[in-house]
């Protein structure tokens, strides 16, 4: 009689790793340990190789589209991946939203008010 034990270390599930740029994006696929992190998934995809600005110890990162560490979400080294989800590595952002469509309104209230004075 032979005796099995299904432990998490002997269980291994399939995730994604992804990154994207502008004009280029990349998503590994991986079989993981259950019980992996997210951070330890980006670690084991070895995307950095392809993404030399990734910082994977300090990345933002998210599991489709539910950013890691908010929302009452786990971060990313406590967040313990499920079969077939997808790990996306977040861009730091070039600008703050707000202060951009704040600058936009400006020039449009600008523009509105020059053309006031022109008619």
């Amino acid at each position: 009689m032979s005796e099995t034990t299904d432990t998490s270390a002997d269980q291994v599930i399939t995730v994604e790793v992804a990154y994207a740029l502008p004009g280029e994006q990349k998503i590994i696929a991986l079989e993981v340990p259950l019980g992996t992190t997210a951070r330890q998934a980006v670690k084991l995809s070895n995307i950095a190789d392809n993404f030399p600005d990734i910082d994977v110890e300090s990345a933002a990162m998210g599991i489709f589209s539910q950013v890691l560490g908010s929302k009452g979400l786990p971060g990313p080294d406590d967040y313990c991946l499920q079969p077939l989800d997808r790990v996306e590595i977040y861009r730091s952002l070039l600008a703050d939203p707000k202060e951009v469509r704040k600058q936009r309104a400006a020039k449009a209230r600008q523009l509105r008010t020059e053309q006031k004075d022109a008619g």
